[in-house]
């Protein structure tokens, strides 16, 4: 039903406008002559109503109708084509990546927009963000022939890309891939040969060419991640007039049958089946040590696609809340707990709907905040004038990232849970709009690898960057937003528990680093643990700056007083009742129990 796509802005405005320093943004060379603070509102309830008459009336044929494979071709449903092209068409698409561009959006500006068509529909959006992403790389690493050739189509969305990496058996473990790449009589041609599945919109009608860029090994190159080259590989091979030439040896071999996604063509591509397929290579070629330049290639993209996955978690938990607040003060059902011969009441009178609704609340708010704060960052690192400023934002969106990705991905899939609970048996069902969410969400705990990996790439990498300077830098700036505020009279107990939990969070690491020289094993088993307390402090930290901001509005005369009184409960809410978590963490990684290591594997 199309109907459950209810979504409001307000959140987003205030993030913009009132609490980070949009006026920085948009006040970049990049933005300042063609964008303001006054635009904002404009901006984003256009994108909204967009979001709510075009794209949300296609969710219902994604879910449906799904996607169709047959005879070696992959059909969309027929809505998808209009809501697509209307996206693309009108700047709320793919272009909006084109750093060249006229008329981009800022990421924190553009960040809104984008939420809101994935909360419209996830499965229409993957088309968009994929070819997005891909055409930005192909502008960032190409020749300048190869950035002509193929991104002026790409950002216009008629031509569409995907990101080719997996493969059967190889999974997260990158390393592994087999795809080969033998050179041609032209040196920036390659054959290519290989096969690659889990492609999110790998085959479809919606356009008339897909560029896939596929991760392949150079044949000679050293094996591993460092052996790995990126590669150009369009399904029908582009003139160097831009005209498409004939078929380009790319063939589907099948399409995945999903819990959930469904309106996106998740792909098993074959790659030179009948040894004519061609791809130009993205940089430069193996050095003399055999190392290739495509892992360094595709994680500018993979970092930015870990926001995205995250984010896209927070838009889909956001409409299953938003459905929750609406179904809990139409049901009647029940008397309240201190009224027991009262009047039946709508249940979101009752405490425990309550807490559900106020735990979903928070935490996304929590969630978008630190998604913003990436957005904010990237926008600093891509568009930034000040040297200092751009290097500042370049170490803190190193912490950020696996936080955005894993907490917010892993939280959704609970957060969902509590909507359908909200619910009661009507949840369980597929004639009411929750059971959805909860189909669609849980692909990102899986994306842009796993949240296991994430926690590694966090505990392993990111806290000893820079000997351990970046985490401390972090850090520092959270210590002394704490302390800084321990004496506000309106949040004492707030900032007490704050301040509990940074020191448990120092402890917490200091143990960590402590397991890779006395108890390795412990690493791995701890970080995920790891990550989601550094999570909650986070989250924590920044929904009291936003505390603090409300609470000056309404010491005003402002007319959103529920808004804003709103902000300040999930601030309390959330340090009150999920902030703790940080200290349960330190306690338990701190014990040190090893029974999931020692257990017999027979025992399982």
């Amino acid at each position: 039903m199309a109907s459950n796509f209810i979504y409001h802005n307000r959140d987003h405005k205030f993030i913009i406008k009132e609490w980070l320093e949009g006026e920085k943004i948009l006040g970049l060379d990049r933005f300042k002559d063609y964008l303001s603070l006054d635009d904002v509102d404009v901006i984003l309830d256009q994108a909204l109503k967009v979001c709510r008459e075009v794209v949300a009336p296609t969710n219902d044929d994604g879910d449906r109708l799904g996607t169709v494979f047959s005879k070696g071709k992959v059909v969309i449903p027929e809505s998808f084509h209009h809501a697509y092209q209307f996206i693309q068409e009108n700047g709320w698409g793919s272009s909006n990546k084109d750093v060249k561009g006229e008329g981009a959006l800022p990421g924190i500006l553009f960040g809104a927009v984008h939420e809101f068509i994935i909360a419209a529909n996830p499965s229409l959006e993957s088309y968009i963000g994929l070819t997005a992403y891909s055409a930005a790389l192909v502008q960032a690493f190409g020749s300048k022939e190869q950035v002509k050739l193929f991104t002026p189509k790409m950002f216009q969305g008629l031509w569409a890309g995907t990101m080719c990496i997996t493969e059967p058996g190889g999974g997260s473990d990158v390393g592994d891939i087999r795809s080969k790449a033998y050179p041609t009589e032209d040196p920036a041609v390659y054959q290519i040969k290989g096969t690659k599945c889990f492609i999110s919109a790998g085959d479809h009608d919606l356009t008339e060419n897909i560029i896939h860029l596929v991760l392949a090994r150079v044949d000679g190159a050293v094996g591993g991640t460092k052996g790995l080259s990126l590669f150009i590989v369009p399904k029908i091979w582009v003139n160097p007039d831009g005209s498409l030439g004939e078929a380009n040896d790319v063939s589907t071999v099948g399409i995945e049958h999903k819990f959930g996604y469904k309106g996106s063509a998740t792909a098993v591509l074959n790659f030179g089946e009948e040894n004519n397929c061609r791809g130009y290579l993205l940089g430069e070629p193996p050095d003399s040590k055999g190392f290739g330049q495509g892992i360094a290639q595709m994680f500018k993209m993979i970092n930015e696609s870990r926001l995205h996955t995250g984010h896209s978690a927070l838009a889909v938990a956001t409409v299953a809340y938003n459905n929750a607040v609406n179904y809990a003060r139409e049901r009647v059902q029940g008397r309240l707990f201190t009224k027991p011969q009262g009047e039946r009441v709508p249940i979101v009178q009752h405490e425990d709907t309550r807490r559900m609704l106020l735990t979903q609340k928070a935490v996304l708010e929590g969630m978008r905040a630190m998604v913003f704060k990436g957005f904010y960052y990237m926008d600093q690192i891509d568009f930034g004038q000040d040297d200092a400023e751009v290097r500042e934002a370049n170490r803190r969106i190193e912490i950020i990232t696996p936080l955005v990705k894993a907490y917010c991905s892993d939280r959704t899939w609970e957060l969902i849970a509590d909507a359908i609970q909200v619910y009661g048996g009507y949840g369980y069902t597929e004639e009411y709009p929750v059971a959805r969410q909860a189909r669609d969400s849980k692909i990102y705990s899986i994306w842009e690898g796993t949240n296991f990996i994430q926690s590694l790439d966090l505990v392993g990498r990111k806290w000893k960057l820079d000997k351990g300077t970046v985490l401390k830098e972090w850090f520092a700036e959270l210590r002394q937003f704490i302390n800084e505020n321990k004496k506000n009279s309106d949040f004492i107990r707030e900032f007490e528990i704050l301040d509990e939990a940074a020191n448990a969070f120092q402890e917490l690491v200091n143990v960590i680093n402590g397991y890779f020289t006395s108890a390795p094993g412990f690493v791995p088993l701890y970080s995920t643990r790891a990550l989601r307390a550094t999570a909650e402090l986070y989250a924590g930290c920044l929904l009291m700056q936003q505390a603090l901001v409300a609470r000056n509005k309404l010491a005003g005369s402002s007319p959103d007083q529920a808004f804003y009184a709103g902000k300040i409960s999930c601030a309390r809410f959330y340090i009150r009742n999920i902030v703790p978590g940080v200290m349960a963490a330190a306690r338990i990684i701190k014990e040190g129990d090893n029974s999931a290591i020692e257990i017999p594997e027979e025992a399982f």
